[in-house]
């Protein structure tokens, strides 16, 4: 992953991927953008959970303008930032939910480590059913990705 320094701009968002990856066109551009959300890992479409966390960010998002703090670029080119609409943080909506995990690349824990405990907690989302969920990290482990499928 290489890191930029953050850069604050607005865009719309034109299509939810998946729970934590949007595709954005920025204001003043035509071209889109795909932007993976900072310090979280939502479910795979195709797994448990994936299209609930899917359909969440739907909600959230699409068709809104947002405001992006952008903080790099992954492996895959997509570009990482923080989002928010209306003041509303995105990422801290779907963990404190439970529709995502609080997750950070370089160190496995991100920002919203205390949001994710609370959702746990209180069973909300992904964590409601008995059974341990299963991080997308885990399950693509197992079972590759949701493209190989």
């Amino acid at each position: 992953m290489t890191v930029h320094a953050s850069e604050t701009w607005v865009g719309w968002v034109s299509w939810v991927m998946d729970g934590d990856t949007l595709v954005l066109v920025r204001e003043g551009h035509q071209e889109p953008i795909k932007l993976r959300i900072d310090g979280i890992d939502a479910p795979e479409t195709c797994q448990p959970g994936g299209p609930e966390a899917r359909d969440m960010m739907i909600r959230l998002a699409l068709r809104k303008q947002v405001q992006v703090v952008q903080v790099s670029h992954d492996s895959y080119g997509r570009q990482i930032g923080r989002l928010s609409v209306e003041g509303r943080d995105l990422g801290a909506e779907m963990v404190r939910s439970g529709m995502a995990w609080a997750y950070r690349f370089s160190s496995g824990k991100g920002p919203y480590a205390a949001l994710q405990r609370q959702a746990q907690k209180h069973k909300r989302g992904l964590f409601a059913a008995n059974e341990d969920a299963m991080s997308p990290h885990i399950f693509r482990k197992f079972h590759g990705s949701c493209h190989g499928l």
